[in-house]
């Protein structure tokens, strides 16, 4: 099952579901503010991907500048990025596309196309 986690009030994710419906694929859409992921299960998202954690987090979003991760991160531990992003939502890179083999962290047609088409 195709999931999405999907902020309501963020043009790229209406974008995302927009596109998700237009090519026909069916998804569970997840709020990523209201239920966000807890830390398990963004280290079974985080296995799926190829990418490095850092790329998990809402580097554009009030929160993560508010909390100057930028600066933070280079020094952070894997498990304390981890706990960071289980914090809350709004910290997680959206949308946020998770199948049953590969998750990926932003919208891009071309690496969702690769997915799921």
């Amino acid at each position: 099952m195709v999931q999405v986690y999907c902020y309501a009030k963020c043009t790229t994710c209406k974008k995302a579901l927009k596109w998700l419906d237009e090519k026909g694929v069916e998804y569970k859409e997840i709020d990523i503010k209201g239920e966000h992921p807890d830390e398990e299960t963004l280290r079974k998202i985080y296995k799926k991907s190829d990418l490095p954690l850092r790329r998990f987090f809402n580097t554009s979003g009030m929160l993560y500048r508010e909390m100057e991760l930028s600066k933070k991160l280079p020094d952070m531990s894997e498990d304390e990025m981890f706990k960071i992003l289980a914090s809350d939502g709004m910290l997680v890179k959206r949308p946020l596309l998770v199948t049953d083999s590969k998750a990926v962290p932003g919208f891009k047609e071309e690496l969702w196309s690769e997915e799921l088409l």
